[in-house]
Parts: structure tokens; sequence; C-alpha cells
């Protein structure tokens, strides 16, 4: 395990490759982003947007994913009043169960500001059972339900004859998943091979027993489909140069975003502003972090000390003290709705815990071997 020489992302991430000098592929590209030339940025997306395809009788210019978050709720608010166009919105909706309140005020929020949004609702029944099966295969229930939630984009996309999918930040240069990089910078249609979606992402479903009927909420449109409707991503925030978690947060909240009020040591979240819909997420952070070596905090300091706004230092003591943080409450709540134990939740997470990073304890403790900012 080694870390960027500048910020504190371990290679141990997914699909992630350091430069010769050090550099995670994240730092390198915003290295070269101090000599963009951010007009020159911007019309390229006009002429982008000037020539894209319409359909006869096409009503909206485009469709964006929301969640009613920090990053959907810029961008919509960003395609609409900068760029003037009329977007979709398109909303996965999560069971009773996980959404919060205020996830549903937010979207709600988006709905008084102007904007017309369709919301898509799995089978609650189906969602369940294979968050449990994604939990009890993979140390990680979100495995099927972010397939349904990348995968209703583009689903609507074709169904409404809308070609045109704006999408928030690219994963390959600006988190340093590469194999999600296009043909440019702001090519998304790449973004199928991401972790979440890349290899056989159905196979283990239908092996749980899940029908094909079941399963159609869960598929993502295969490039021949994308072809077929001339489905074109693109990314918005190679366009945008102040595009960070902080900032994102603070011009949504100015538009009424509903922030959490939650403690960092319950959520890992330093600001308040990410994954605001649902709680349970904070349970993949702290499990991504034992099986990589790095949560959310680790995420929220990285753009921070790339900004300028944060040492290394000070970093460092963020991610010793959070990077793990989970608040029991939400594990409970989440060991009810899959009905498992809150006992057999922590023996299904310490199963998968990275013994080459991580000890475990016959308390069950599970601590470090690594040093923050050093590595092994």
């Amino acid at each position: 395990m080694k870390y960027c020489r500048n910020c504190l992302q371990p290679d141990t991430r997914p699909n992630s490759r350091f430069t010769p000098d050090g550099l995670c592929p994240a730092c390198d590209y915003f290295d070269r982003l101090k000599e963009v030339d951010w007009q020159e940025r911007y019309d390229i997306l006009t002429e982008l947007l000037a020539n894209a395809p319409r359909r006869p009788g096409q009503m909206f210019d485009c469709i964006i994913g929301v969640s009613g978050g920090k990053d959907s709720s810029r961008q919509a608010l960003w395609v609409r009043d900068k760029l003037g166009l009329k977007p979709l919105l398109v909303c996965l909706s999560y069971p009773p169960e996980q959404v919060t309140e205020r996830g549903a005020d937010n979207i709600a929020n988006l709905i008084e500001l102007g904007f017309d949004v369709v919301i898509s609702a799995p089978a609650p029944q189906t969602w369940q059972r294979l968050m449990a099966e994604s939990f009890a295969r993979f140390t990680n229930w979100a495995k099927s339900t972010e397939l349904a939630l990348f995968s209703s984009v583009p689903q609507i996309a074709i169904r409404y004859g809308i070609p045109l999918i704006l999408w928030g930040e690219n994963p390959g240069l600006q988190l340093g998943d590469l194999k999600t990089l296009g043909k440019t910078g702001y090519d998304g249609n790449n973004l199928r091979y991401m972790n979440t979606l890349a290899g056989g992402a159905a196979d283990w479903m239908y092996e749980a027993g899940a029908t094909e009927r079941e399963l159609l909420p869960y598929q993502y449109p295969s490039p021949d489909a994308f072809e077929a409707h001339g489905l074109q991503i693109v990314y918005l925030g190679w366009f945008l140069g102040d595009w960070s978690l902080v900032n994102n947060g603070m011009y949504s909240a100015a538009s009424g975003l509903r922030l959490r009020t939650d403690t960092v040591d319950h959520t890992g979240d330093l600001k308040g502003v990410t994954s605001l819909d649902e709680d349970w997420v904070t349970l993949n952070q702290m499990i991504k972090f034992y099986k990589f070596g790095f949560g959310r905090v680790t995420d929220y300091v990285n753009e921070e000390i790339r900004l300028g706004r944060m040492s290394r230092e000070a970093g460092i003591a963020l991610v010793e003290n959070y990077d793990d943080a989970c608040s029991p409450d939400y594990i409970a709540s989440f060991c009810a709705y899959i009905g498992i134990t809150v006992e057999a939740f922590w023996e299904q997470v310490r199963a998968s815990v990275n013994r080459e990073l991580f000890d475990i304890a016959a308390d069950g403790r599970i601590t470090r071997k690594f040093q923050v900012g050093v590595g092994l």
C-alpha cells in the first residue's frame, strides 16, 4: 500500500494507477487543470449542445439523473439557469425504510424550483431481497441498488427519446477509476465500465433466483442500445473549474438543499453534504475503509488538499479519527431491514476485512497495520 505523494489517496483504489513520480490520477488531473482555458471549455460545451441531435417532438433538451443531493442539484440549476436548457430530471426512489425525510424534501425542493422530475421506483420486495443478497455475497449492500441507480437514467432516456444525458463528475479523471475514460474528457459513454457496473453485473442476481422481469430496472442498456438510440453521456464536471464536494454543497444549499445535521463521528461527513437521500451508505463507506484502506473522509480531504484549503498533516489527523465512522443506529436499522442481527453484520464485515491492511483482535476490534499518509 502506497500513498499519493500529494494527497491521501492510496493505490488500493480499484482501477487506479499512479504516475511514475507518485501522483494519483486525480492529483495528476488537477495539476493539469492549472493550464486549462475554462472559457474555451465552455465554448466547447455550447457548441456541443448546439449540435446535439434532437428528435421530432422532443420536449426536453437533456436528461439529468438526480438524487436531490448537492451534485445533481447544482447540475440541474446550472444547466437551466446558465445554459438555458430544459432538462428532465430522473430520480430513482428508494423504499420508505431507506429514504430519508431530508432526501424526500430535497427532491420536493427541485420540483418547487420548477423542474420536471420523473421518479422511478423498482419493486420494493425485489429491492430488499437483492440488497440482502448483495451484502451476503459481497459485503456490499449497494451492489444491486447501484445497478438500478445507474441504469434508470439511460433507460428513461431511451423511453422518452432524449439522446443527451448530462452527468456530473468524470470518475476516471476526478476520482481515478481509469476504466471509465472515454474519447474525450467529457465523453461519458464508458461509464458502463466503472467498478460498479462492469463484469457480468446481473449474473449473480439470476443465480440468487431473480427473474428476468424482476431485473428489468437493474439492466444497464447495452452498447448496441446506446448506438441504436444515439445516446451520449456528457460529463458536466469537465467543464466546471470549481466542481468539488464543498462547492457543490454550498451552491445547492443556497437554493434550498437540506444538509445533514448528524455529527462527523457518526457519518464521516465533514461538511454534511454527501448522500443526503439515505443513511446506509455510511455503512458502505466504513466497509470500503476496511476493504481498501480509505473511506469517506479520505475522499473529502483529498479534494481540500488539492485545492490548497487543507494541509496534508491536517488531513491525516481527520482520516485517522473518522475514516471508519458509522453510527450504530444506522447499522441497526439496516440489519432490521434485511433481516439479520447486528452480530451477524459484524461477522460478515470482519470476514471481508483486508488482512494485509488490518488486524482483528480477539475482542473483534479492527485496527490499522498501515500509517495514514505513509502506507505499509
